[in-house]
């Protein structure tokens, strides 16, 4: 798959993940591509290594959206529980 690829797989899978598990983030498309991203790799590696499988076959193949989609929230859960819920103090 080439770098558009690979781009728009990630929009998606962030936009996804962000639909799966609503809440205020900060960061808009590009935090979102690059989320989608960061799990397309996870979940394409998680893949290989739990299940044995190459998951990132192809841009129309259904395991490379689930293992993206998959490895977003994954990586966005992740990021939840590093930073928490901490209010903001208007100054």
């Amino acid at each position: 798959m080439g770098v558009i690829a690979w781009i728009l797989i990630g929009l998606f899978a962030g936009l996804i993940a962000k639909a799966l598990m609503p809440g205020k983030d900060p960061g808009g498309v590009i935090i979102t591509i690059l989320l989608g991203i960061g799990g397309g790799l996870l979940g394409g590696w998680l893949g290989k290594v739990v299940f044995g499988v190459d998951s990132i076959d192809g841009f129309f193949d259904l395991s490379t959206w689930i293992a993206a989609i998959v490895g977003s929230v994954i990586i966005l859960a992740a990021y939840r529980l590093i930073t928490g819920n901490k209010p903001r103090r208007h100054a």
